[in-house]
């Protein structure tokens, strides 16, 4: 049976250097043509390179990850995936930064015992450390919204140009065009000021 060996590399962002990864790669013979690279999220295997590397390996073949972060985040998904390619593929897989997940060295039962051990408890752990990441984002949010600070487009003011153009717009002695320009603003921003002051004017 002719091996062959396969790399695969993911960064999470198109900021991020690949550089380490395919580096560990090539020390182990893969040629660069076999390196499979992604640069997006691992929150699951939609990705175009894992999916094409996927449908090149063959039963026998190797399949070369730096770590298991790298492979995916989701435990649920990550397991499937190495089911997948070790049990219905038949293809080995080589986690390069933990000896233990090596299916080419652990044939026998009590191999296998330890690799599915340790690739349950990795796997907990990258899920665990996204939710963690998930969660302080989250809590930064709020204590930023208690301090003030806004997210997305800042809320429009009234400038003293606006209030000077609107009131003669309203008294009829420009044109709405004419009072926009004077104001300073875009259209659409102009009239939801316009729009706010009606409406506390109403309430008033």
């Amino acid at each position: 049976m002719n091996t062959k060996k396969f790399g695969y590399v993911r960064v999470s962002s198109k900021d991020q250097n690949e550089g380490r990864q395919i580096a560990s790669m090539k020390e182990q013979g893969i040629e660069e043509r076999d390196i499979f690279i992604d640069k997006q999220s691992g929150k699951d295997f939609e990705r175009n390179d894992y999916q094409l590397m996927k449908r090149s390996l063959r039963e026998g073949d190797i399949l070369y990850i730096h770590s298991l972060d790298r492979f995916g985040r989701n435990k649920d998904e990550i397991l499937n995936e190495w089911q997948e390619i070790t049990k219905k593929i038949k293809a080995d897989i080589v986690v390069l930064d933990m000896p233990l997940l090596d299916t080419t060295k652990y044939k026998d039962s009590m191999g296998s015992f330890i690799s599915d051990l340790v690739l349950q408890i990795l796997s907990w752990m990258a899920q665990e450390e996204r939710e963690r990441i998930r969660k302080r984002q989250r809590e930064g949010i709020d204590v930023a919204l208690k301090q003030g600070v806004q997210f997305g487009r800042p809320k429009a003011e009234p400038t003293d140009e606006f209030c000077r153009a609107y009131e003669k717009w309203k008294a009829g002695e420009i044109t709405a065009t004419a009072a926009i320009e004077e104001a300073g603003m875009k259209r659409t921003t102009f009239y939801k000021l316009a729009k706010e002051i009606e409406e506390q004017e109403k309430g008033a």
